[in-house]
């Protein structure tokens, strides 16, 4: 008969835990720092890194273009990115900074090879090569995350993260404790 406020207790226990976490959890895809950015119609532009030396590449993702090619034009680029279909959905490209480019943010345009002329249009900031970035990512590990990593370094304590994931792990734990003690008081049928 303790099985029915056990099994409430333990439904409360999980839902008090997921509550803050899926909260946490848009908190953290809210970031204006992502490099996403775009005005047109439908099409959404992100950049990564959004910020990049020069001489260094950038990674550029379109998503909800209608046709599967766009093309993409930057006075800082070195020539023309070509957009083509990505292995997950929206298009890809990536541009390379010119080596002679100066500090500050730069327009892209991009227009879509769709039956609409879909366009959007995004920014990209070149930095001084002073700052620590690298010119040629390494596409084994963090590729342009670099300049995130120094960010990141300077946290005090967990990130958004790792508290979600410690509060699950804790919910976990809390319901296997309370199934278990029901399993050890109840009488050994014969």
């Amino acid at each position: 008969m303790r099985s029915i406020p056990l099994t409430f207790c333990a439904a409360a226990v999980v839902a008090a835990t997921l509550v803050p976490a899926s909260a946490a959890l848009a908190d953290s895809d809210s970031d204006p720092g992502s490099g996403q950015t775009g005005s047109g119609s439908h099409a959404t532009l992100s950049v990564t890194p959004p910020s990049a030396a020069p001489g260094g590449e950038v990674a550029l993702r379109l998503d909800a273009c209608g046709g599967k090619e766009a093309k993409g034009n930057s006075d800082v680029f070195v020539s023309e990115a070509r957009f083509s279909p990505a292995a997950d959905g929206g298009l890809f490209a990536q541009a390379r900074i010119s080596s002679d480019a100066s500090p500050g943010d730069y327009d892209i345009q991009i227009v879509c090879a769709d039956d609409k002329g879909t366009k959007t249009s995004g920014t990209v900031t070149v930095i001084d090569r002073d700052q620590p970035t690298p010119l040629a990512p390494v596409r084994a590990g963090g590729g342009g995350t670099a300049v995130l990593t120094d960010q990141e370094a300077h946290q005090d304590g967990p990130g958004t993260v790792q508290a979600v994931i410690g509060l699950a792990l804790a919910a976990v734990a809390v319901v296997a404790v309370a199934f278990r003690s029901v399993r050890r008081r109840r009488p050994a049928e014969d």
